[in-house]
C-alpha cells in the first residue's frame, strides 16, 4: 500500500524554527545540559540538540524579540488555547509561583531561542506532545 502525498505530509515532523542563543549564556546552559545527562537524558539531549542547531550571537546582537534567560515570554498552548506569561531563568532562580520557569524543563527547552511568532512542539512531563506559539517577548521587570 502506498501513502498519498497528503497522508505522508501528516506524519512528518514540522521543521524546527530557527533559534538564537546569547553567547554569554551558552556555556552555562551547555554545562547544565551536560550535568543532566545522567539524571534526565531525554531533556539533556533535546537541549544539547537545540544548542547545536542554534545561531550564537554576541549579547549586543541578541534580538529583543527572542526568548533568552531573564526575558519574559507570553505564549499560547495551541492544544488548549491557554495563554501564559513566564520568565525563562536558570534552575537556581526558578519559582513557579512567580512564573519563573527553568531552562531545564521541557517547556523551558522548547521556548529557549524562539522569536515572536514562532511555533514549536514540546513534550510535557506526562509525555503529551503540545505545540506552543510565542506571542511576545519582553525584558523582565527587575525583581522587587
Amino acid at each position: 500500500m502506498t501513502l498519498s502525498p497528503a497522508a505522508s505530509r501528516k506524519t512528518r515532523t514540522p521543521r524546527a524554527p530557527k533559534i538564537v542563543i546569547n553567547e554569554d549564556e551558552l556555556g552555562h546552559i551547555e554545562a547544565l545540559a551536560e550535568g543532566a545527562l545522567d539524571r534526565n537524558p531525554d531533556l539533556a539531549d533535546r537541549l544539547l540538540g537545540e544548542l547545536g542547531r542554534a545561531r550564537i550571537v554576541k549579547p549586543a546582537k541578541m534580538p529583543a524579540n527572542v526568548v533568552s534567560i531573564g526575558r519574559k515570554v507570553t505564549y499560547r498552548d495551541e492544544t488548549t488555547g491557554q495563554v501564559k506569561s513566564v520568565t525563562l531563568v536558570y534552575p537556581e532562580d526558578a519559582d513557579i509561583d512567580r512564573q519563573r520557569i527553568s531552562v531545564m524543563t521541557p517547556i523551558g527547552v522548547a521556548l529557549l531561542g524562539l522569536s515572536e511568532g514562532a511555533s514549536f512542539f514540546w513534550d510535557t512531563r506526562g509525555d503529551e506532545r503540545r505545540t506552543l506559539t510565542v506571542i511576545e517577548v519582553t525584558e523582565s521587570a527587575a525583581d522587587a
